[in-house]
């Protein structure tokens, strides 16, 4: 089986740094931390109102992925400005998220079935630049099915729900993984590359490391957090360790 790959969102360097309105931390140095502990890519959504990512931070971030032939994937909202973005930057990924400027953090998988007629055109120029572009989807299969008619290559499906479900010792948590793992298959066997992130900790990953169909774990908020007491180098390294016990397990 392939090793999963482990891409670190940086997007709460920026918020720490943006609390103050000072130079630092530098997201560009946790990037760069984040690719020599183990990081197989680096993530960052430029969300329209800035509240994190900057667009210099994409712009440096371009440079520095090239650099460490690393690729940069770039979450984004179905605008015409984060379109523009990423046709400028060519980024290895291009992530398509839903956006509204009144959550904390994304809620929900994009409804690609309810926009397919928005998001298609989109996925096409994307697609014709070279980008590499995925939807980020809950758990349900007329989603993935959509994702897979619209052109996108990929789906990330939401890990949220279940991760919460598993913090809160909720019983509908066994239930959320096994949708997740019903959803892992049938993306696979439409021919989508699958990936999974949102909410993972040091206690769900290996749950969700051990979906067979899953190529890739996107995981930012708790490293950052965890990266606190420390620091991001271990972090890192301790979730990577987690990921390959999981699929070594998987193998055995």
């Amino acid at each position: 089986m392939s090793r999963l790959r482990l891409g670190v969102n940086i997007d709460h360097v920026a918020t720490i740094r943006n609390a103050r309105g000072a130079a630092y931390p530098d997201p560009m140095r946790a990037a760069e931390l984040a690719i020599g502990a183990g990081a197989d890519g680096i993530t960052a959504h430029l969300r329209e109102d800035r509240r994190h990512i900057s667009d210099a931070d994409i712009e440096a971030l371009a440079v520095i992925t090239r650099k460490r032939g690393q690729p940069l994937n770039f979450e984004m909202a179905v605008t015409s400005e984060m379109e523009t973005i990423a046709l400028r930057h060519l980024p290895h990924a291009a992530c398509l998220v839903p956006e509204r400027r009144e959550e904390v953090t994304t809620e929900g998988g994009l409804d690609v079935a309810g926009a397919h007629n928005t998001i298609a055109p989109v996925v096409r120029r994307l697609v014709d630049a070279g980008i590499r572009v995925s939807c980020f989807v809950d758990a349900v299969p007329e989603q993935v099915a959509a994702a897979k008619s619209v052109g996108a290559q990929v789906v990330e499906l939401t890990t949220g729900f279940y991760c919460d479900a598993v913090r809160d010792r909720s019983p509908e948590a066994p239930a959320l993984l096994e949708r997740l793992r019903v959803t892992a298959r049938e993306a696979h066997r439409l021919g989508l590359e699958v990936h999974a992130g949102h909410g993972i900790d040091y206690e769900t990953v290996k749950a969700v490391a051990a979906i067979p169909e899953v190529a890739e774990l996107n995981i930012g908020h708790f490293l950052i957090g965890e990266a606190i007491f420390v620091g991001l180098v271990p972090a890192i390294q301790r979730m990577r360790t987690l990921m390959d016990e999981a699929r070594v397990g998987l193998a055995a």
